[in-house]
């Protein structure tokens, strides 16, 4: 490089590194697996209470390198779709960012416990609203078609947003802790 010397990472660094990949492929594995157990159940739904805590807790850099392995590994499990590869990648790096900010501007999350709550039913409902764009396009349904699909999305979304509603009320601040503590742990100088 013109003669520069080229630093070498220091092993603070690179140990740093080693734990946020290690933490990352942790947490999405734990968002597969939650999605496979609740996979038999339609309309229950577990990621989207871990993956707000998250996001909030790490940040959005963080919450969007997660979003984008959880959506191109849940295709190894489930089987490749590309209609929700792309609303997944579209979905949860939304939820990363829009969670991801408010993590950065809300101090004390229990303050804010009933509008992340609702934010999360909020993106929710967009969730399967996206859904009812992006799949009729894709397989070019006709307009009686796209409006049945519609119709029949319904019932889900309902249960859905009922679930995370619920499940993010009740999860959110003890998986935020949760998160935090291991944030703190990833970002101590001694790691």
């Amino acid at each position: 490089m013109n003669g520069e010397k080229r630093q070498k990472p220091t092993r603070r660094y690179a140990t740093r590194s080693a734990k946020e990949c290690a933490c990352i492929a942790t947490f999405v594995a734990l968002l597969l697996a939650a999605q496979l157990l609740f996979s038999t159940l339609p309309g229950v739904e577990a990621v989207t209470a871990l993956f707000v805590a998250y996001a909030f807790s790490f940040g959005v850099c963080r919450g969007v390198i997660a979003a984008t392995a959880f959506s191109l590994l849940r295709q190894l499990l489930f089987g490749f779709f590309p209609t929700v590869l792309v609303l997944y990648l579209l979905y949860y790096n939304f939820l990363a960012v829009v969670f991801g900010l408010l993590g950065r501007r809300v101090k004390k999350p229990w303050k804010a416990l009933v509008f992340s709550t609702a934010l999360a039913c909020v993106c929710t409902v967009g969730f399967t609203m996206l859904d009812n764009v992006v799949t009729p396009w894709f397989y070019a349904y006709s307009p009686e078609a796209a409006r049945a699909y519609f119709f029949a999305s319904l019932p889900f979304m309902a249960t859905q947003t009922v679930c995370v509603g619920v499940s993010n009320a009740v999860l959110f601040l003890p998986l935020w802790r949760a998160f935090r503590t291991i944030w703190r742990s990833l970002s101590t100088k001694n790691a």
